[in-house]
């Protein structure tokens, strides 16, 4: 099913349905687009995160638009929910390449992505269109994981591997990783030794590196799971020790000086959660970047 307004070689990639608080925009008037990216076909622990882009909709109606963190409002933007992805059942590589092909049409047409996850290594897709699209980009990847991982029991495609993936196609002196506190020994000695890494924390170190990262293009990947369970415990792969609510707001705050052209939030796992806590945090946090992001003359704000 198509999305209307989306076009021609986007139309058969999305379709429409529940959408996001305030997304009444159509595409062609959208200054960004959601898209929800509903796989967990290599989910190593519990699953349900296919289920995740379409409940964050269903919830964000509890929200208000205004966010007195940034004094901005969700009415000053132009959105496009376009609906989820209709992916390919099993099959990860070419749910990655769908993924990106849609991404990639964003970028052409002037659009912010910002996309909903699914498992993370969803976020494959738009993050190689990211890259393609700007050949200086940095990426910043919050998350509870390191995801360094060559391969995962035998699978070179899963959550597991999905920073390693983009460390190898565009340099991991471009990568910076912030909240980590789990993986392997090897993970986290690579890590130490190859990216810009941050354990433990998000907010303070990412002031700290703002100056390196400004004047280049960042595309920012967001896991739930940095955040702790008691927070969000509607995830695959839950680790105690994680972040706040309020440490994450302050983040995308500091994010929001420099030039964000893209950024995905991923794995959350609606069943997981029956008190809707890790789903309505991740609408806020949606609500958040949109107006962190998204400028007012369209595409990724100016900071």
């Amino acid at each position: 099913m198509s999305t209307p307004g989306v076009p021609a070689g986007l139309q058969d990639r999305a379709y429409s349905g529940e959408v996001f608080i305030g997304a009444q925009s159509d595409f062609a008037s959208a200054q960004a687009v959601l898209y929800g990216m509903p796989m967990d076909w290599t989910v190593s622990f519990r699953s349900g995160a296919r289920l995740g882009p379409a409940r964050i909709r269903e919830v964000s109606v509890g929200l208000e638009e205004y966010s007195p963190y940034l004094d901005r409002d969700l009415s000053e933007l132009r959105y496009h929910d376009a609906g989820d992805l209709a992916l390919p059942f099993g099959n990860p590589q070419q749910s990655v390449q769908l993924i990106y092909h849609f991404v990639r049409g964003l970028f052409a047409a002037g659009k912010f992505p910002l996309g909903l996850g699914g498992e993370h290594l969803a976020a494959l897709g738009p993050l190689q269109a990211a890259w393609e699209t700007f050949p200086d980009l940095r990426v910043v990847h919050i998350d509870a994981h390191t995801d360094l991982r060559e391969h995962y029991e035998g699978e070179p495609y899963s959550h597991a591997t999905v920073i390693r993936k983009v460390c190898d196609a565009i340099g991991p002196d471009r990568v910076y990783q912030f909240g980590i506190r789990s993986g392997t020994r090897a993970e986290f000695q690579w890590a130490r030794q190859h990216t810009h890494f941050y354990p433990f924390a998000v907010a303070d170190p990412l002031r700290r590196v703002l100056p390196e990262l400004a004047g280049y293009p960042v595309y920012v990947t967001w896991d739930i799971d940095v955040f702790d369970p008691a927070f969000a415990p509607g995830t695959g792969t839950a680790e105690h020790g994680g972040i706040s609510p309020q440490e994450a707001f302050a983040a995308i705050q500091t994010l929001s000086q420099l030039q964000v052209v893209g950024f995905d939030l991923v794995e959350v796992a609606p069943a997981i959660d029956p008190s809707e806590l890790s789903q309505i945090l991740a609408a806020k946090l949606v609500r958040e970047a949109l107006l962190a992001f998204v400028r007012e003359g369209g595409g990724a704000r100016e900071p």
